[in-house]
């Protein structure tokens, strides 16, 4: 099973952010995991991977040609990345730093991404959902390739 779906949540003054009950029942039954490690992503938000995708990607940067580009991901993206355990009301504590990085401070909006579930502010999600809209509409070879 895949995350999907985009679901308006909260994220209390302690830095909690609710992951939707759908998105638990997934980690568990697909991944074995009670876990998501959370990173910032390139778009200004966060992303959280299941513990044994994240451990493949982290396989893959270590493999990749050492550059800057090499550099960068462990920079910005492996470094930063936290284990975030679920409480028992369905939250993770999502470290001060990541918060301050997605400008996350109480209404956020999570959206499974298939293997990774993203998460971000309302106005970063819509800034960011404009642009892929604009990239669409400019990529109409793309969507009919995928059946859209």
């Amino acid at each position: 099973m895949i995350f999907q779906g985009e679901f308006n949540n909260s994220i209390d003054p302690k830095g909690r952010a609710s992951i939707p009950a759908k998105f638990r029942e997934i980690l568990a039954d697909s991944y074995g995991d009670e876990v998501l490690v959370v990173t910032k992503n390139i778009e200004g938000g966060l992303s959280a991977y299941p513990l044994s995708i994240w451990g493949r990607i982290v396989e893959r940067v270590q493999q990749s040609v050492p550059g800057p580009e090499k550099n960068a991901i462990i920079r910005l993206i492996v470094a930063p990345a936290t284990e975030c355990a679920f409480d028992k009301q369905g939250r993770v504590l999502i470290p001060p730093a990541l918060r301050s990085h997605a400008g996350l401070e109480r209404e956020i909006v999570v959206v499974g991404m298939f293997e990774k579930i993203d998460l971000y502010s309302q106005l970063k999600y819509a800034e960011v959902t404009r642009h892929s809209e604009e990239l669409l509409q400019s990529s109409p070879d793309f969507v009919s390739a995928v059946g859209l």
